[in-house]
């Protein structure tokens, strides 16, 4: 491939700019890699930034040395910062059920608590929930199912909890729908995704917890697994990852934790 010097030293000037205004803060600053958001205090911000560029030139020597133009990488010499871990993401089972209290008991509230209880006990992502339709719930015997699009367009069918399920039937009562009665084609829930991501936001505030988006509740349900006792290859398979190593790295931060039981955590979510 040919290389494009004006471009790379355009980028690397403009780079370069962003980061010494970001360093001369001496406030934190937003951080929202890895789909979350987070803070960085200026120390782990000067270290981060100088462990990407460390990787960047190592990345740089090791094409340089695939092109037979370089034969060793003066990088690998190099000692990089330790960046400090970020705390954990996931909720708490106590922190869960002080969410929950403080939904009101109501139409559109009802409906906001089954959609948080059905995240939290299912572990799917926001838009795999959301996008469910009636016709996706089903019931056998005494064990209800429901089918979601995943990742990638992969579809799954998974046992759908008692509690989320009741959930949702009474927030479907009242819509005045039935699971059995109507179009198979109608969404379960009546509320798109900005606006359930500025109620959540709403609740959290109103329960004294930290800011976050919807991801926290995939998060938390990762967590409250692992606190149960079950092992990684479960909660992988759980969460629908590809490899054991992208589980691993999401329940890092997670580790450490209280452990509590599973009973508790069912208390915790009004089960």
């Amino acid at each position: 491939h040919e290389l494009q010097p004006q471009r790379v030293a355009r980028e690397a000037v403009q780079r370069q700019r962003a980061q010494s205004h970001l360093l001369g803060r001496a406030d934190p600053v937003l951080d929202v890699s890895a789909g979350a958001v987070t803070l960085l205090q200026p120390g782990q911000l000067l270290a981060r930034l100088v462990g990407e560029q460390a990787g960047e030139a190592a990345a740089f020597f090791r094409f340089l040395i695939r092109m037979k133009i370089a034969t060793s990488n003066p990088c690998d010499a190099l000692e990089r910062p330790k960046t400090q871990t970020a705390p954990p993401r996931g909720l708490t089972a106590d922190q869960v059920r002080q969410l929950l209290t403080v939904i009101p008991d109501s139409p559109a509230g009802r409906r906001d608590r089954a959609l948080i209880l059905t995240y939290v006990l299912t572990g799917r992502r926001r838009s795999e929930i959301l996008n469910l339709t009636v016709g996706d719930i089903s019931v056998e015997g005494q064990t209800a199912f429901y089918t979601y699009r995943g990742k990638g367009g992969k579809r799954g069918r998974r046992e759908l909890p008692k509690p989320a399920y009741d959930a949702i039937v009474a927030s479907l009562d009242d819509r005045q729908l039935a699971l059995h009665e109507a179009d198979p084609a109608t969404p379960l829930w009546d509320i798109t995704s900005a606006t359930f991501y500025q109620r959540f936001r709403r609740y959290l505030k109103k329960a004294g917890l930290p800011a976050s988006g919807l991801h926290v509740l995939r998060h938390t349900a990762a967590k409250l697994r692992r606190d149960v006792g079950e092992s990684i290859e479960s909660v992988s398979a759980f969460l629908d990852h590809s490899t054991l190593g992208t589980t691993t790295v999401y329940l890092r931060r997670l580790e450490g934790q209280r452990d509590s039981s599973w009973q508790r955590v069912a208390e915790a979510l009004g089960a």
